[in-house]
Parts: C-alpha cells; structure tokens; sequence
C-alpha cells in the first residue's frame, strides 16, 4: 500500500487536489484502501475540464430547433396490428430485455431505502419493484418466454437493492441467468474552488453521472455483451418510479423495426402548452429533446394545421434501443451538466461541514443527448393515464407523487 500511496501523492500533488490525503492516517486499513482505490479511478483531466465548464458563460444557442414527426398509438388504423404482429414475432424469438433505472433513494418520498422498494400505497403494499416485475412476467407470458431483466443500482443503493431482491425470492426470476444487477458511474463532487469534496466517511464524495450515464454502465460492465449472448437485439430502458410503464411493447418494437431506426420513445402530449418537461424536437436535423427552459412562449404555444401543439411531445424516459445503439453511445461518454447543489464534506480541519444553501458541483449526463448520435428515431405517442404514473415527489407536492401514482395504477388496473 505503502508504494501506491506514493504514486497518489504524486497524481494529487500534479492535480492540485493533495487535500484528499489530510485524513487519510486517521481511517482505518479498509477505508485507506478504498480511498486509494478512488483516487485510482478518477480521470482528473476530465474533472478538471468539468469544473473549468462551471466558469464559462452559456452562449445563446444559434441551433436550429424544428419539430419531429411521431405516430399516434390510437391513430395508427390499420397499421396498429401490422406493427403489433412484426413486434410480437421479435418478442416471441427472444429479441428483446428490459433495463430499469433505479440507482436512485426514496429520501424525497421520506423513504429511507431505494425508491424501487418504496410501497406507494396500494392494498396489495407491493413496492416499485414489484409492481414493475408483475407487468413484466405478465407481459412474458403472452409470448412464452422470460424477458431478461437488468437493473442499474448505485454504489449507495446496490447491496440493499439485492438483498432486497433475495429477500423476496426475486419475484421469480433466477439471478444471473435471467436478472442482472449492475452499478451505473459516478462522479466525484467539487466545491467552488474546484477541489474535490471528502464525505463524512473520509472518502471521496460521489454522485450519480446522471441517467445519461446509462449507456456507458451497460457496456463497461458487460451487460450489453451478456445481451448479445443470449440472443437479445432490443432493450427498452426505463427508470424504476413509472408505476405503469410498459416495458414490453409489440407496436412500439414494431414500428423500430419497421422503419428501420435503432430507437423508439414514447411520448405523452403535454398537459398544457407550459408544462416543465422536455419535449422531442430535432435539432439541426438531428432527433433531441428541448428542455422546457430552452423553449420561447411563442413555441410552447405554436400548433399545426389540426390545433396540436408543434412542441408537445413529452420525453417520458420510455426508450427502446437496438444493442448495436447501445454499443455506440457508450463507447464515449455523453457531455456532463452541471448542477449547484447542496453537499455535507469533511473540511481540511475535519470539521464536518452541513451547508443551509448550494455549496458543490455535481455533474451529470442527461440520456437524450445520446439522440443527436442517430440520423432518424421514431416517436410514439401514448395516453397518459396508461402508461405514465411517475412517483417522483413526496404527497404535499400534489404532482408525480404516490397519491396520483396510486389513483392511475387502481383506474387502469379496475383495482376500485
């Protein structure tokens, strides 16, 4: 250990982030280990190009943003049972597994475990977890076989999202042969003079690189090549709070395969022509999505020939990808953002420190900016009401919380 402590000094010493090594003769054989292995890990000159970001200005965009064309489910006619029979041939040969984005915790919810084994209320008290694993096996069924089921957890919920798992038998899938648990990336937490942040346990504060970061997990840890062993060619990627997602879908498989494009996204119409979400668009020619922060009121508001809005189709994260697409958006990793948020850190005293107001650089990539890398995506449009009952904020919020999650999932399941 005594040789790799000289090579850290040495790194830290170049990057000027030596403070990481103040507390380092006060942890213990394990927790000295682990922080020299974190050191190891990071890739200061990509840090060091992220917190340099955070002091440039933003430019006003002179990119060209025009609206996308999407196919509505309930509007297909005829079309409807010809994408459905070409997806469901797919199904049935075993093309396709689901991925789920649970890396995050229930802390919003006042949940204190990872928001996947959160009971949202229902008679039944069953969690995220299972709700989503019941859709699934139903839908597997239908077609006779298993979908393989991958979860992405995070360094911070991954050993309780397992033993969660095992403790309830896994809802009966067989880990390792048809459920594969795998840890997304993360990123170290800086503060505003660009030095890397000490958590109360001594070691590096990390965070989450985002749902953008996706792509990049399933390829480094070799879950994309599992896919590819056992026969898969399409993933759908969801994350774990959308109590109605539909994770295995003929028509939305059909189209993608129909039309030859290597993703397919469902959408919902916006609520109103203001509502905070990202919407598709493309973007010089290219598939996006717009934040609702880029979009001018005269856009929000603008509709074509029929009264629908030119930007109204949500980005709901209901993704279906080839695993060739995969493959390629996560050979290099996607450009971070950046967001100013709250973080407790040991200071160079080891006084701990726990900020009333944003005091770190937390940086992360958003998954659709992997869009740009395609030339053409198809866009489905769904109804709300039976595909998207998010469980993002506590009840007070009144919006995306368990109570409407709740009320949805009874209305379209006939639970009342």
């Amino acid at each position: 250990m005594e040789n790799n402590l000289e090579e850290v000094k040495a790194i830290l010493k170049k990057y000027g982030q030596g403070h990481l090594l103040n507390h380092y003769d006060k942890l213990d054989d394990f927790h000295k280990k682990k922080l020299l292995e974190q050191i190891n890990e990071i890739d200061f000159e990509l840090v060091n190009s992220l917190y340099e970001n955070t002091k440039k200005e933003i430019k006003n965009s002179k990119d060209e943003i025009t609206p996308i064309d999407y196919l509505d489910k309930f509007k297909l006619g005829d079309r409807y049972k010809y994408y459905e029979e070409i997806g469901k041939k797919a199904i049935k040969e075993g093309k396709l597994a689901a991925v789920t984005m649970a890396g995050g915790q229930g802390t919003r919810l006042g949940h204190d475990g990872p928001k996947g084994t959160y009971d949202i209320g229902l008679d039944s008290h069953k969690s995220l977890f299972e709700l989503l694993c019941d859709g699934i096996k139903e839908e597997g069924k239908k077609y006779g076989v298993t979908i393989p089921w991958f979860i992405m957890t995070s360094r911070e919920n991954n050993e309780a999202t397992v033993k969660f798992f095992k403790e309830h038998k896994y809802f009966g899938y067989e880990k390792d042969k048809n459920l594969f648990f795998f840890i997304q990336g993360e990123l170290p937490m800086m503060d505003t003079e660009g030095k890397i942040l000490i958590g109360e346990d001594g070691l590096i504060k990390l965070a989450a690189d985002g749902h953008g970061g996706i792509y990049e997990s399933l390829v480094k840890t070799g879950m994309t090549k599992k896919m590819r062993e056992m026969g898969v060619e399409w993933v759908f990627i969801g994350g774990v709070d959308n109590c109605l997602v539909k994770m295995v879908d003929p028509v939305l498989m059909g189209i993608a395969i129909d039309k030859e494009v290597t993703v397919a996204c469902k959408s919902v119409v916006k609520a109103n022509p203001h509502e905070r979400v990202g919407v598709f668009c493309k973007r010089n020619g290219k598939p996006n999505v717009i934040e609702y922060t880029e979009i001018t009121d005269e856009m929000a508001e603008a509709t074509d020939k029929d009264g629908e809005l030119l930007y109204g189709e949500s980005h709901i994260l209901c993704n279906l990808f080839s695993v060739g697409a995969i493959e390629r958006m996560g050979a290099e990793p996607l450009p971070y953002h950046v967001a100013y948020k709250k973080a407790t850190y040991m200071d160079k005293d080891g006084n701990l420190v726990v900020p009333d107001s944003p005091n770190a650089y937390k940086f992360e990539a958003f998954l659709f900016d992997a869009f740009s890398e395609v030339d053409d995506m198809a866009i489905l449009r769904v109804k709300r009401e039976e595909e998207f009952a998010p469980v993002k904020n506590a009840d007070s919020a009144g919006v995306d919380c368990p109570s409407t999650a709740r009320e949805l999932y009874k209305k379209f399941y006939k639970l009342d």
